[in-house]
Order: C-alpha cells, then sequence, then structure tokens
C-alpha cells in the first residue's frame, strides 16, 4: 500500500506527528495501514487535515470539528480534481467552493479558507516520492492500489496520476472510475478524443456511471459533436437527476440548435438544482 506518511503530513500541515496520530483516531478520517501498522494518508485526507488544522487554530471545540470534517468529507466533490477546491467560512458557514458551484457542509463560525492547490504545491516532492515507491512495489499493487495512487497524485502531479491510472487499467481494463479520471487528465491535456475513448470504455462497464457520460459530453462539445454530446448529457442526468451542471451545458447546447422549449426547461432544472 502507498500513501502519505504521518511525517509527511506533519511536515506539510506543520503539525507534530502526535497531533496528526491524535486527528487519525477521531473519526472524519480513514487511513489505511502500511508496514509495521504504520498510517498511510490520501490526499483527501491531506485536504481535511489542513481544515482541521485550521479550525483548531481558531480555537473550535474538538467535538465542533470533528462534527464539521465528516460532513465536510461526505461533501468534496467526486469526478472532479481536488485542486479546483477552495474551503473557507463565509458569513459564518463552513463553504466549500468548486468553480461556480458552493454547498455548505457544516453552519457555525470556523475560521478557515484556503485552496486545494496551495496544498498540492506544498504536497509536490512528497507525490513524487510515493509515485517512485508505488512503481518500486508495482508487482504487489492491485488496479484498486494504483487507483488510489492516481488518487494521491492528481492535485500534485498529474503526469504520474496519469501513468498510475493506465498501471490500473493494464490490471484491470473493467475499472470504470480509473477510465474516468484518466479521461478527464486527458482532456484537461487538450485529448478530447481519447478522452472520449475512455469515457466510453467507463459507461461499457457502468452505464449509469453519471460522472463517465457527463465527461463524455465535455469531449464531444470539444470535438464539435454537439447532437452527441446532448445524449451524453442527457445520459447523465438520466443516471443522476441532481447533475446540476449538466442541465446548464444541455440548455446551452439545445439554444444553439434553435430549440428553445428544451433550452428553457433543461436550464429551469438547473437553477432549481443550484438554488437549493
Amino acid at each position: 500500500m502507498t500513501g502519505y506518511t504521518t511525517r509527511d503530513v506533519a511536515t506539510l500541515l506543520n503539525l507534530s506527528q502526535r497531533q496528526v496520530r491524535r486527528f487519525a483516531r477521531s473519526g472524519f478520517l480513514a487511513p489505511s495501514r502500511g508496514p509495521r501498522r504504520i498510517y498511510l494518508f490520501s490526499f483527501q485526507d491531506l485536504v481535511l487535515l489542513r481544515a482541521a488544522k485550521g479550525l483548531s487554530d481558531a480555537k473550535v471545540p474538538p467535538r465542533r470539528v470533528r462534527r464539521a470534517l465528516r460532513a465536510l468529507r461526505r461533501q468534496l466533490p467526486e469526478g472532479k480534481p481536488l485542486s479546483e477546491v477552495r474551503i473557507a467560512a463565509e458569513g459564518g458557514r463552513v463553504v466549500v467552493m468548486d468553480g461556480d458551484t458552493a454547498w455548505n457542509p457544516e453552519s457555525g463560525q470556523l475560521q478557515i479558507d484556503f485552496h486545494v492547490s496551495e496544498l498540492a504545491q506544498r504536497a509536490r516532492p512528497a507525490a513524487r516520492r510515493l509515485a517512485a515507491a508505488a512503481r518500486q512495489a508495482e508487482e504487489h499493487l492491485s488496479a484498486a492500489n494504483w487507483y488510489q495512487v492516481g488518487l494521491d497524485l492528481e492535485a500534485s502531479s498529474p503526469d504520474e496520476a496519469r501513468d498510475a491510472y493506465r498501471r490500473a487499467l493494464e490490471i484491470n481494463p473493467h475499472h470504470a472510475n480509473a477510465h474516468v479520471n484518466l479521461a478527464r487528465l486527458l482532456q484537461e491535456m487538450g485529448r478530447a478524443a481519447d478522452a472520449a475513448v475512455h469515457c466510453r470504455l467507463a459507461l461499457a462497464t457502468d452505464p449509469l456511471h453519471a460522472t463517465a457520460a457527463f465527461n463524455l459530453g465535455l469531449a464531444l462539445e470539444d470535438l464539435g459533436h454537439n447532437d452527441r454530446a446532448i445524449a451524453a448529457y442527457e445520459q447523465a442526468v438520466g443516471a443522476d437527476p441532481a447533475l446540476a451542471d449538466a442541465y446548464f451545458n444541455l440548455a446551452t447546447l439545445y439554444e444553439k440548435a434553435g430549440k428553445r422549449a428544451a433550452a428553457l426547461r433543461n436550464l429551469s432544472q438547473y437553477k432549481r438544482l443550484s438554488e437549493t
């Protein structure tokens, strides 16, 4: 198994190793265990620990820290890189922002404000060590292990994250989430055609994978195939009727196609979901 060690986390977040271990036992993290039962943390764990440190520094009672962080863990976005997320306290609420979308995992006077991308920058050297350790132990790693390595590397080292997802797919070509995440990273490189291939492979394994269908729509839009993009977004909202961004993209494409009634219907759905 691979992951950020207690020492890595302590160095990155300016915590003592004792503090890191105490947070690890508090219930809002799920670190794995390595040799000699040492804690191994994911990048998501780093994000949660950074938020926990901010709350603790603001003298928030430990019980409220645990409650806020458990809620935050449940509500971090799926299918998008954590590096795009900002976590802050605004108007007495803990707010997680992902582009134009914001949601409130916990109320209260909590003083934190940080961009995950800044944490990713600081984590880059440790992430590269993690990637090197994974390659040295590759004969012992499963597809699920390589997928987790990819998750841990995405924000800090996208090139090595792509390699990890490819290794996961060499072991298990039907790992839908590895296809989806590799597709997203390829899309960010401007390789929309390759991204579309991996989204379709994910959907072949799991036709109800809403993120795969949504990301396929994005890739097809970039390729100029708007009719097929509409079909992909419709598949996405069929699998997840709460996928607000898909309704917005549908509204835009239907408007371009001159289908005003369909555009207004999807825009209305987008606004309803965005305001709840």
